[in-house]
Parts: C-alpha cells; structure tokens; sequence
C-alpha cells in the first residue's frame, strides 16, 4: 500500500498548518525587525546630515558613501535611492511609536508607497485599510492611484446636510463616488447597453468587489422581486457585513433621470418589505451611472433618504490630474447649493 494512503488526511493537514503558521510568523517577525531597522537607518542619517548643517552636497556625498559600505558589506538592498526612502520614512514618521502598530504589519514596500502621500489622515487610511483587506502592493498602489480615500471623502461631502449619516459612519467608508471600472477594458468613448455592463462587471467580480470596498460580499444578479401583479429585477445585489444589509445596485450606461431615481427608491423600500431579515439594517440603494445631474441629485429624494445614493463609475482610469478635478468639482458645488439654501431662508 502506497505510504500517503496509510496517512490520516486530517494528520497531513495539520502538520501543514503548523508550519504555515509558523513560516508567517517568521515573516512577521522578520518584516517587523526590518522595517523597525530602515526608520532607525533614517533616523541616523537625518541626525548625520544635521551636523553638516544641512548641507546639499553634504547630504549626497554622506549617503552615496554610505551606500558603498552597505553594499560591500551587505549586499543589495542599500542603494543610493533606498538610503534617500530610509531618510524620508523617518521624516514621514519622526515618533515611531505612533505608527509602529501598522507600519511594522505591512511590507517595506507597502510603506515605501504610503510613505509619499502628504496628507496625515489619508496616509492613516491606506495603512488601516491595507493592513485589514490585505491588499498585495500592486492592489494598493492602484487604490492610491485612483484616490479612494478622496473618493470616499467625496461622498461624505456630497450628504453632510444628511444629520443621520455621521450617526452612522460605516457610510462614510462604504460608498464611493466616482467609482473606476478601468479593468473591464470598455473605452470611453465605447457605449454599452447595461446587460452588456452587468455581465461585464461580473466577469470581473473579484475586481468589482474590490472597488466597492471592505464588507461586500455578491448576492446575485437579476434579482427578482414581485408584487401582486408584477416582476421587477435588480441589476446586481450585494450584502454588507459591516452595514449589516443589502445594497442593491441599478446600472445606468446614460446619464441619470428622475425615472431612474424613483425606481431606485421603489426597489429599495419593496426589498426592506419583501427580502430584509429581522437584523439587517435598512437597505441601501446605489444608482451606477455614466453621468448625472447634481441639480436633479440636490431637489429630488437622493437629498432627502440615508439609504439612496447616486455615484458615476468612469470606464478608463483617469490622471491624477483628471480626477482630482472631478473630485473639486463636486465639493464646489455642494457650498453653491448649501448657499443658496440658507438665501431662501
């Protein structure tokens, strides 16, 4: 008889877990050590630099020859532009202590990235969040790239007059707006009717999941719902664990209408009447469209419900130029509208 059949599976197993752990464990621990040595190397060469009274030329020679000695001795790893990303993590993070807990769980690499975001609270967001959904540095250096944690904040800008929304800050970080949907590989310019989107999109769920952000997970597609006399479908359904309810999307490839907001709003309230448990939370409802009108977004009930939501999705990814200016103009005209509001009063 063969040995591995003779062998409890269970048995097999368990001894892999152990070691599994135990290599992760040793990757911890070695990443933490690491990690904790290039803030100290950093720290050292500022405090070197400071004697030479911040000298340019002093600066570049101290570190070049640093580099050779480390490269001698060390081997690679200690590179000129390296020594300059030691220095800076140090300058990003002058107390250690304050951002050990997250630095130390995440790759040198991850940090090298988030490192160069100047923005203190924005830096905290992708260490949070590429800690806990273990993002893989290409993950993370696309969700710098396409401003999620401006996409969120542009959200919550657009519904601050919303009083129940900072009651319930998992809103906060659940929607986006816009969302990007570069790995579907539509163009611009390409027009598609929405069955054609939806199938795209869930050929591309893992992605899709991914842009929507932590706590989704698919409930179906096509989902139907009915009254006495009639069947109506919802495009996509999704769960939210963290919400605690059901979020349902209507897909839109032209720009948004009135019609389409009171569908949503129908959809949303036979869903909570006919699907949500006894714990969910109230339904959420999110319209995906090509483009909108933030004039029809401010007077209809979008303005008014904590479970509707309006959001563009852009087919290509954008420039960084380009989508901070998407992002400012959504936050000019939110002050125009609060403006013209308190006028009226």
């Amino acid at each position: 008889m063969d040995i591995k059949t003779m062998i409890n599976k269970d048995f097999f197993r368990n001894v892999r877990t152990i070691l599994q752990n135990a290599r992760n464990k040793a990757y911890a621990s070695v990443n933490f050590v690491m990690v904790e040595a290039y803030w100290k190397i950093g720290k050292q060469i500022v405090e070197e630099e400071q004697k030479g009274k911040y000298k340019a030329n002093y600066g570049e020679g101290l570190l070049k020859a640093l580099s050779r000695e480390l490269s001698e001795e060390f081997g690679k790893g200690f590179s000129y532009a390296n020594l300059r990303n030691f220095r800076q993590f140090y300058l990003t993070y002058p107390n250690f202590e304050k951002c050990y807990t997250l630095c130390s769980k995440l790759s040198w690499s991850h940090n090298r990235l988030i490192m160069r975001i100047e923005n203190e609270n924005e830096r905290n967001y992708y260490l949070k969040e590429a800690h806990e959904q273990n993002w893989s540095v290409r993950e993370l250096e696309r969700q710098i790239k396409t401003k999620t944690f401006n996409r969120l904040l542009s959200a919550s800008k657009a519904l601050e007059s919303i009083k129940s929304f900072s009651e319930n800050s998992e809103i906060y970080n659940c929607i986006k707006d816009p969302y990007v949907l570069e790995f579907l590989g539509a163009s611009e310019s390409e027009k598609e009717h929405e069955s054609e989107l939806e199938k795209a999109i869930i050929a591309y769920l893992q992605h899709f999941l991914l842009e929507l952000g932590k706590g989704f997970s698919f409930v179906g597609r096509q989902v139907r719902i009915s009254s006495e006399t009639s069947h109506f479908y919802i495009d996509l359904v999704f769960y939210n664990y963290l919400l605690k309810c059901f979020v349902l999307i209507d897909l839109k490839t032209d720009k948004m209408t009135h019609q389409d907001i009171g569908q949503i709003d129908m959809y949303v309230r036979m869903f909570d009447d006919l699907k949500r448990g006894e714990d969910d939370n109230p339904t959420i409802g999110i319209i995906l469209c090509a483009d909108k009108d933030e004039t029809v977004v401010r007077y209809s009930v979008l303005n008014g419900s904590e479970q509707l939501f309006a959001s563009k999705y852009l087919r290509v990814l954008p420039s960084e130029i380009e989508l901070k200016k998407k992002l400012e103009a959504r936050h000019v005209l939110r002050p125009l509208m609060i403006k013209e509001d308190s006028n009226q009063e």
